[in-house]
Formats: structure tokens, C-alpha cells, sequence
């Protein structure tokens, strides 16, 4: 990857190879429990693990179809769901299939395509950075709930913080990625109830 001074820290560019790498990440750090309850909840929000390993996959499908499609208006009517009997190893399988969807779509598409989010209109680099995002914080979620002390890597984070955010305070940005996406608090700063991102092409 190629690297890019960002002034709070040094990042690499986001490209489809930061989002395997997370999806690598993802599979690492939930396999060993995948006996497991997924059915606990994850400490603020209104998920169990299971809904949220769901939500990341069916996010993953929709930043890909946002790619492909290019609306300009909308999220496309689809969603992905999953069988309520399928093991903890089969929705981390789909999971990882759904990402790889999303790295296919980017690779392939041309990088003027532009699709809709209602956060900003996004290049298919920007769908990457999206789709990095939902997986270090929701593997972060799951994590949790299903305790693991476990952080996203910062060299996975910093270059979705350059992307995505800003307005993202400087340290370490493990630690700066989970206080940007509301999931825990920084030494200087509580914890955020409502955040964003901005994925619109700057």
C-alpha cells in the first residue's frame, strides 16, 4: 500500500487490500469462539452477537451493491438474511463472503462511479473505507459482548479515520476510531451518543 502523512498520524491509503486484511482480522479474533453464545447482548446496542455478525454481513452486501447499481437516491430494497439454525462458524463463513463481495465490486468498478449514502456520495474507495469501519467496530462488538479484550488494529484504523473522519482527534487511533463511532470514551472526551462519518469524495 502506499503511504500518506495525515499530520495526527502516518496512514497508508484505503484500497480493497485494507478491507481483507480486516476481514482477516474478523476470523482471527471470533473463530475461537464460535461455540459460544452468540445470542448475549452487546453492551450498548440493541443486538445480541448474532444480530450484529447478520448486520456487518448484510452491511457489507449493501456497500456492494451501492458500487454496482450506483443510485443515486437510496440503499437498493435488499438485505441479507440469515438462517436462524446456522452455527456461529456459518455466519462468520457469510460474513466473509459478503466482504469479499464488497472488495470484488471495488476492484472492478471504475473510480468515477459514485454511489448514495445518506452520510455522502461515496467513490467505490469510499465504499472500502465504509465497509473497514463496520467490520473493526462491529468484530469489536461481537468481541465484547462475547468478552474478548480485544482493540481493531490502528494500522487498519488510520486510514478510515483519514477517510472517514476529519474531524478525528489525534492519539492513538485504535482508540480514536472507537470514540469517533460512539464505543467508548477517549482520556479528554465522553464517550459520543450520535456520531457520523463522511464519506462523500473530498
Amino acid at each position: 500500500m502506499s503511504s500518506v502523512s495525515h499530520g495526527r498520524f502516518e496512514a497508508v491509503l484505503v484500497t480493497p487490500a485494507l478491507l481483507e486484511q480486516t476481514t482477516e482480522e474478523t476470523q482471527h479474533t471470533l473463530e475461537p469462539m464460535i461455540d459460544a453464545d452468540w445470542s448475549v447482548p452487546v453492551p450498548n446496542l440493541e443486538w445480541s452477537c448474532w444480530q450484529t455478525g447478520v448486520h456487518m454481513a448484510d452491511g457489507y452486501f449493501a456497500h456492494a451493491s451501492q458500487v454496482l447499481a450506483q443510485p443515486s437516491d437510496g440503499f437498493l430494497p435488499a438485505e441479507v438474511t440469515v438462517d436462524a439454525a446456522a452455527s456461529p462458524a456459518q455466519l462468520l463463513t457469510i460474513i466473509k463472503t459478503c466482504a469479499g463481495m464488497l472488495t470484488c465490486a471495488a476492484t472492478l468498478a471504475d473510480p468515477a462511479n459514485r454511489s448514495w449514502h445518506p452520510w455522502g456520495i461515496a467513490d467505490p474507495i469510499g465504499s472500502i473505507a465504509m465497509g473497514v469501519v463496520e467490520g473493526l467496530v462491529h468484530t469489536w462488538d461481537i468481541a465484547t459482548g462475547l468478552g474478548i479484550d480485544w482493540r481493531p488494529p490502528a494500522d487498519l484504523c488510520a486510514p478510515v479515520l483519514d477517510r472517514l473522519f476529519p474531524d478525528a482527534p489525534g492519539g492513538d487511533p485504535s482508540e480514536v476510531l472507537l470514540w469517533c463511532t460512539g464505543r467508548s470514551a477517549l482520556p479528554d472526551r465522553a464517550r459520543q451518543v450520535k456520531w457520523r462519518w463522511h464519506c462523500s469524495v473530498r
